[in-house]
């Protein structure tokens, strides 16, 4: 090894920067430190539990990062890239050798009258903590409006359905937009079962949120005594704050080995980078595999050595139906649905398999700093998926996990 010492600074304690700042401690020689405003690991896939009640959705970071890793609690308010530093909310800077930016995702603004003021978005931990007390506060009786028919939305509603409260789902297109046909009838009896009101297709737009009501495009008024949104995500603006070039939400432009068409000592992970201005599927089964690769990228350039493209695989969706039921529906590398699910109590087994698997995944890469190998396994080639947006095709660039 190079008898240089390199410091590595990971922006991000979520699937992604934890992924990348554990698989970094491979080199003796490089000093790794985590940036991050909480002092725990949020298990984002668990928020809905926690609205439930049935999950904490925090872990200690004990349990998933590498002891070598650094860890500060602080936000990083600005990046300075010529000077190789960072400054923090918290006063002070710190410079780095090479930064991984994997800032992740939150609630974007909604954009409907009254919804800022009276929904309660659920995509971090600390929108889940808040909405939790409000619902224990409410009535048993109080209708429950869920808008936003994307996995958070649909786990939400059979969350809340299973405490005997009475859902309404407000699907404002086709409820699962990501599942094929079959699976999609399979969610709906579920929610059926629970007793969950799903109203889909374009008259279920909401148009305007209250304190009491929710209104859609048909000019359906809802009662709504708790109204939760679900739909729509947003990244931190750090990157466009810094400088960096960014896509039109936000995320950091790399090229196709995640590192920054702006600056090779600064790569991306998770669901704040955009490779090729074609980021894959918002979602920790994408986050954990970018987390390895911007780990290896910066490895090779440390090493003097030329860093490998990315890989973009997917095996699926997995969604929770209450605690007692679930939905796996199976994909093609490609990220497109195939027929092929597993529901009921089996697919509650394959969700909860999941979830514990990716603490799994980050835990043993923290034992075993190189030991995680799914980033490399091969799927539908970037140069497909890249022509086939040159030709005009759709692609899967937007959240559903």
């Amino acid at each position: 090894m190079s008898g240089k010492h390199t410091e590595v600074l990971v922006v991000g304690g979520g699937y992604a920067g934890v992924m990348a700042a554990n698989r970094l401690t491979r080199r003796d020689d490089v000093t790794v430190t985590l940036v991050n405003p909480r002092p725990d690991f949020v298990h984002r896939v668990r928020l809905h539990q926690l609205v439930g009640g049935t999950d904490p959705a925090v872990v200690d970071y004990r349990e998933v990062l590498a002891d070598g890793v650094g860890l500060v609690v602080d936000t990083v308010e600005r990046i300075d890239a010529a000077a190789r530093r960072v400054e923090l909310a918290g006063g002070g800077a710190r410079g780095y050798d090479h930064l991984v930016y994997a800032v992740g995702s939150g609630s974007a603004d909604p954009r409907v009258p009254g919804a800022a003021e009276h929904a309660f978005p659920l995509a971090t931990l600390e929108e889940a903590r808040r909405l939790r007390p409000v619902l224990e506060a409410a009535p048993a009786q109080a209708p429950v409006t869920v808008v936003g028919a994307g996995p958070t939305g649909i786990e939400t509603a059979a969350e809340l359905a299973e405490e005997g409260r009475a859902v309404t789902l407000v699907c404002g297109g086709v409820l699962g937009p990501y599942l094929h046909a079959r699976g999609r009838r399979s969610v709906a009896r579920r929610l059926a079962a629970l007793g969950v009101t799903v109203l889909d297709g374009p008259g279920s737009r909401v148009t305007a949120v209250t304190a009491a009501a929710v209104r859609l495009a048909d000019g359906r008024t809802l009662p709504s005594g708790v109204t939760v949104w679900t739909t729509g995500f947003a990244v931190p603006d750090l990157a466009a704050r810094s400088g960096l070039s960014t896509d039109a939400l936000g995320r950091l432009l790399t090229d196709e080995t995640l590192t920054s068409v702006d600056d090779a000592r600064i790569v991306a992970a998770g669901d704040s980078a955009a490779p090729s201005d074609l980021p894959p599927r918002m979602s920790c089964q994408a986050a954990i595999p970018l987390g390895a690769r911007a780990a290896d990228t910066v490895l090779s350039r440390i090493a003097g050595e030329r860093p490998e493209p990315m890989s973009q695989a997917f095996a699926g969706q997995c969604i929770s139906l209450g605690r007692r039921a679930g939905i796996f529906q199976f994909a093609k590398r490609s990220d497109t649905a195939v027929p092929f699910h597993v529901a009921g109590r089996p697919g509650a087994r394959l969700k909860e398999l999941v979830c514990r698997g990716v603490l799994k995944h980050l835990a043993g890469e923290a034992r075993e700093p190189g030991g995680y190998k799914l980033h490399r396994v091969p799927g539908a080639t970037r140069r497909e998926l890249l022509d086939a947006r040159g030709a005009g095709a759709p692609t899967t660039a937007e959240r559903t996990a």
